[in-house]
């Protein structure tokens, strides 16, 4: 049984699995760059092993300094959350060579299905549906040129390895194809330590729904429902929700069925997604298996009461799924939005610096996983990505209505955040009608970046601080020998001695 964990990641992905391991009795042991000493998941951790210099590409993404942090602890078991090596078939193979258990497929799984090439050239001898594209990676101008030629305008050119819409380009002509296929290699070289891209045919007005799948070594596998991802910024979700307004209980079943199919045409293990494009004719297409943790997970548990990082952990640990397909039944809704640090007004450019102060919202039925708190520097290193804020009430409408408030109430100062232009989705009649697809962000982009106008939040704000200081002026007016022990009195405190009023 897996006793310690070393969670090979960093942020918010890292305290909620550390969070599981801790309810689970299982010691953690937490990994980190020289820019993420102060990070929360390195104090919240067991232990915890520098790995490298800031850069992804000198820590987090060095196998060798992954797998030195377990033998220096003791751990006995890898967690690589998503992003990073979470879909490095050579982690896991080094895991094994090691005797080291990785939460995670076989490496044979991961390099089908991990790799997009290799996976759509997987489901396409199992013949399942996927989009019209190449079957290698693109090398040479003529190469890609030629290919393109051949699928047709528009396309898309997108990384083989890794996902979170990095390595993405979108390509309408000739001209600007190579200088796309280049940019998308550096960035998916930076961002996963490998270049291959390949190109597919770009759907107009497609909808991006997902399939979570968890499988266990003795042959059971199920689809845990969908996920609604087609709110999204240059091929990145911002915004998921589970069930999807799109579906239909027949379309359900029948992409479910695939899902699974496509998970044991290679003997998956594990927790995994099988992502789709659905046109408005409800055709659907494979479009990549992430072999990994999703990013929107939360999504999923809140409406299953599901806790699928135990899951995982269960499954590693050679146990048997607790639950049926037929036990599987989504009770309400649930919407995610991704907080990051980041200025919707200047081309969401990131926004590293000092968190002055953050009060994050509470209630019934809502969820925050992040990492940051009061004073933490967000380092210029990563994704922007700081919190995930999921709300779940019975239904669409009421789900709506309560992210709307807890986005009212969440307040970071310090950075820049996108909770305002999360807000504003939020009133958008397409959105609040689930009329909307993978295009819903540029065709109410004006909507969406018009400046914001001075609100009640200013002015309360203004009035907490001119209060502070009308507090700290009065404070100093008081001299020591109005206090018993020789300091000057709270006179909150005195008033309520006076009046007899419960003091703090």
């Amino acid at each position: 049984m897996i006793k310690k964990i070393l969670i090979a990641n960093r942020g918010e992905i890292a305290m909620r699995i550390m969070r599981s391991c801790r309810e689970m009795g299982i010691k953690t042991v937490a990994v980190f760059s020289e820019a993420d000493r102060t990070s929360k998941h390195v104090s919240f951790a067991d232990e915890a092993v520098c790995i490298g210099p800031a850069p992804s590409k000198e820590s987090y993404l060095i196998i060798d300094n992954i797998i030195e942090a377990c033998k220096i602890t003791g751990a006995d078991a890898i967690h690589p959350g998503y992003g990073f090596l979470s879909e490095n078939a050579s982690l896991a193979s080094k895991c094994q060579k090691e005797k080291i258990i990785f939460i995670g497929p076989k490496p044979y799984a991961m390099c089908k299905m991990g790799d997009k090439i290799t996976a759509r050239q997987t489901m396409i001898a199992a013949g399942v549906p996927v989009v019209p594209g190449t079957k290698e990676n693109l090398t040479t101008k003529e190469q890609a040129e030629a290919a393109a030629k051949k699928i047709g305008f528009p396309i898309m050119v997108k990384a083989s390895s890794g996902g979170g819409g990095k390595g993405m380009r979108l390509v309408k002509n000739t001209k600007e194809l190579w200088d796309a296929v280049l940019a998308a290699k550096s960035e998916a070289l930076s961002s996963f330590g490998d270049d291959a891209v390949y190109m597919e045919k770009y759907i107009k007005s497609p909808h991006h729904i997902e399939f979570q799948i968890l499988a266990d070594k003795f042959g059971n596998t199920i689809h845990l429902c969908e996920r609604e991802c087609s709110v999204q910024r240059r091929h990145q979700k911002i915004i998921e929700e589970t069930p999807s307004p799109l579906m239909t209980p027949e379309l359900r079943e029948v992409m479910g069925l695939a899902a699974i199919n496509a998970a044991k045409s290679v003997k998956y293990v594990g927790a995994g997604t099988v992502e789709f494009l659905v046109d408005d004719n409800l055709n659907y297409y494979f479009l990549e298996m992430n072999t990994r943790l999703q990013v929107e997970h939360p999504i999923t548990e809140k409406v299953l009461g599901i806790d699928l990082v135990k899951e995982q952990i269960n499954i590693a640990n050679g146990k048997k799924l607790p639950f049926k397909q037929s036990d599987i039944v989504q009770r309400g809704h649930a919407i995610e939005c991704r907080i990051c640090a980041e200025d919707a007004y200047n081309d969401f450019m990131p926004s590293p610096g000092i968190i002055k102060h953050v009060s994050e919202p509470k209630g019934i039925g809502v969820r925050v996983d992040s990492y940051v708190y009061d004073g933490y520097e967000i380092p210029i290193y990563y994704d922007p990505m700081i919190a995930k804020l999921v709300v779940r009430a019975a239904s669409r409408k009421y789900a709506i209505e309560r992210m709307k408030r807890v986005l009212y109430e969440y307040r970071i100062s310090g950075i820049k955040t996108n909770i305002g232009f999360l807000r504003k989705i939020m009133d958008i009649p397409d959105f609040v009608k689930g009329k909307y697809d993978t295009h819903f962000i540029e065709k109410h982009i004006d909507t969406l970046l018009k400046p914001p106008r001075a609100t009640k939040t200013l002015t309360e704000d203004m009035a907490i601080i001119a209060a502070y200081f009308d507090y700290i002026m009065n404070l100093e007016e008081n001299t020591p020998k109005t206090s018993a022990e020789g300091r000057a009195i709270n006179r909150w405190k005195e008033f309520g001695k006076r009046k007899g009023v419960l003091r703090i």
